[in-house]
């Protein structure tokens, strides 16, 4: 899930939106859903942002409106539209991640569309080749540490998964539910990658054992244990390391005011999981041709050049430029644990039920 309104949790400590959210407005006439000719709608999970000008450039050049609902954390989100596939909220879903790409897919809710734009890609990304799904942006679900928390404590901060479960990280962890959030499902995805079928248990049970706090959701952990973000200082959190994002560092420095030359926070690298974020043209759309140009304008490179400083997260077009921030605070992990997405759907359910059972009952 990308950090969009995480970010601003950053800044102003605002919480998850935890209810459907309408943004933007839809043509006079059309009713006010994706029915009318005049509007595309846009389903997705609560951290989408986008400049305004940017979609103003759609609306303009396409002539559709872009109606956006918001609907929780991305598992949440992507489990309501399976249940409403066959009379969809929207034309367009944006959200699904690779780690919860297999339950979209095999219950049909996309229809294939080859976006405009797809061969400027990454072709690591394209891996969905009958086109239900256009890659949209990718992220790095990493632990991060509190810089001045080592540094006080004079202690070497932790950089790989195999350092949590050192007896001087006792009771230092904190992590996000894997049944419900995304970056806890992202975690242990890559306990899993690093560790295999028959270790990633016992190695939960040792991180159990030295002390790993789990909470419910991103911004609880970040924005309210986690000692080194600007909402968990408010919050007097006492966690120095929290599962977030290899893109939380520039967003701690972009929205410090003074900003600072150094982030305070650090990136574990070696406890890093590559995202991938989705978009699809909804199966039953009602406008299924605003939804096609909604993903074509989608890889343009004026909207892949906006992801980074709304959502915190990385475009998958090759020649979007990227800021500098991302570049000097944030840089995207060099070796990022990853699973193919066949393996995933053949465990996910699974591991998460063991998980469940070892870690939090």
């Amino acid at each position: 899930m990308s950090i969009t309104k995480k970010v601003t949790a950053l800044a102003v400590g605002l919480g998850m939106a935890g209810g459907l959210a309408a943004c933007g407005s839809s043509s006079d006439g059309d009713g006010g859903g994706s029915g009318g000719s005049k509007s595309v709608t846009l389903v997705s999970h609560n951290s989408w942002a986008v400049s305004k000008d940017v979609i103003a450039a759609f609306e303009k050049s396409s002539g559709y409106k872009v109606r956006v609902l918001e609907d929780g954390d991305a598992g949440q989100a992507v489990n309501k539209a399976v249940l409403t596939k066959d009379n969809p909220q929207g034309d367009v879903f944006f959200g699904v991640d690779n780690t919860l790409l297999s339950r979209a897919l095999d219950n049909g809710l996309f229809q294939p569309y080859e976006a405009k734009g797809l061969d400027r890609v990454d072709a690591a990304y394209r891996t969905d080749t009958d086109h239900r799904v256009t890659p949209v942006d990718t992220g790095d679900i990493c632990v991060n540490y509190d810089k001045a928390y080592f540094s006080e404590h004079k202690l070497t901060p932790p950089d790989s998964f195999d350092d949590l479960i050192e007896p001087e990280y006792k009771e230092l962890l904190v992590t996000e539910n894997a049944a419900g959030s995304s970056p806890g499902l992202g975690f242990l995805l890559g306990t899993a990658a690093e560790y295999g079928d028959d270790g990633w248990q016992d190695y939960w049970k040792k991180l159990k054992a030295n002390g790993v706090k789990v909470v419910d959701s991103w911004e609880q952990a970040y924005n309210e244990e986690f000692s080194g973000s600007s909402g968990g200082k408010k919050a007097k959190g006492d966690r120095p390391l929290v599962v977030s994002y290899a893109s939380s560092p520039p967003a701690e420095v972009i929205y410090a005011d003074p900003q600072p030359a150094t982030a305070p926070t650090g990136v574990a690298q070696g406890t890093c999981f590559r995202q991938v974020e989705y978009a699809g043209l909804l199966s039953n759309a009602r406008n299924p041709e605003g939804g096609k140009a909604l993903l074509d304008f989608m890889l343009s490179k004026q909207f892949q050049e906006d992801l980074p400083l709304n959502m915190f997260v990385y475009p998958v077009r090759e020649d979007a430029a990227i800021p500098e921030a991302f570049r000097k605070f944030g840089p995207p992990a060099e070796k990022p644990r990853t699973m193919d997405p066949a393996k995933i759907a053949d465990n996910r359910d699974q591991w998460v039920k063991s998980w469940t059972s070892l870690v939090v009952r």
